[in-house]
């Protein structure tokens, strides 16, 4: 294939996290432009499907507990959780997501704290927040979600709550495709290698990573959390909205997106 492409392969954590930084800062600007209207400049929206947290309550009640967003991207989830009497700490990985929380921050009352971080090394101390948050930020993108997952046991208070969401895995045995072809299964769910897209000199430039449903309940068990429920959201009725591989034609045969929810005892 042409050295500019798309690539199973294995990518180390420093490469991934340089590709995934240097990506969401190019796109951060379309990202926002093309989805900002659905995630609303305050809401709280765990995946393409749309389940609301205001509907879905995962969180529990939030008002007066420290919440940290783990990969805020414009800070849409954190601004919704700061509206509802959170105190709410957030980060991400790109510096150009971050710009555009402070572009929603202008047009408020209050600025969102945020900070540039790598989800892997936490830049907080121990024990510092009742509840933890990630709705399709971080987790996905990392090569070491078990460091992710240990990381935020750590600044979770004991009795804390970790609720994220992600692609579910079975989407990875199928072509990422809004379409019928997307219904199709076209490789093994067991191969593990990253999705990577690589640029001119073939090194790579955006790069995703596939865990199992098996390898995400054995990361959250061996991080020292325990799984206290799994949400797979069925596409709502009337929801026409297609994104990325995400679509109604879709949505009706194979889940989008797993929530997990994790306690530390």
């Amino acid at each position: 294939m042409d050295l500019a492409g798309v690539d199973r392969r294995r990518v180390d954590a420093a490469g991934t996290s340089r590709a995934n930084r240097g990506w969401w800062d190019g796109a951060a600007d379309e990202y926002q432009a093309e989805h900002g209207e659905f995630l609303r400049d305050s809401g709280f929206v765990w995946c393409p499907e749309g389940l609301d947290e205001a509907d879905a309550q995962l969180l529990g009640e939030v008002a007066g507990k420290d919440v940290l967003e783990i990969g805020c991207g414009a800070g849409q989830c954190g601004r919704w959780l700061a509206g509802q009497g959170a105190r709410v700490a957030a980060f991400d990985l790109s510096f150009r997501q971050l710009q555009h929380s402070r572009r929603i921050d202008f047009g408020g009352d209050s600025p969102l704290p945020v900070v540039q971080a790598d989800a892997e090394v936490l830049p907080f101390a121990d024990e510092s927040f009742d509840l933890a948050c990630s709705a399709f930020g971080a987790l996905p993108f990392v090569a070491d979600a078990a460091a992710v997952l240990a990381e935020t046991r750590r600044v979770l208070r004991p009795g804390g709550r970790l609720v994220f969401s992600v692609s579910h895995p079975i989407r990875w045995a199928f072509p990422d495709d809004p379409g019928p072809r997307g219904l199709t299964a076209d490789r093994s769910y067991f191969d593990r290698s990253p999705y990577v897209e690589l640029d001119d000199e073939g090194r790579p430039s955006y790069v995703e990573h596939h865990r199992t449903m098996a390898d995400w309940i054995g990361h959250v068990v061996a991080s020292g959390l325990v799984v206290a429920g799994l949400v797979e959201p069925e596409w709502p009725v009337g929801h026409d909205r297609e994104w990325g591989g995400w679509s109604p034609l879709r949505g009706r045969h194979l889940p989008g997106t797993a929530i997990f929810t994790c306690v530390r005892p």
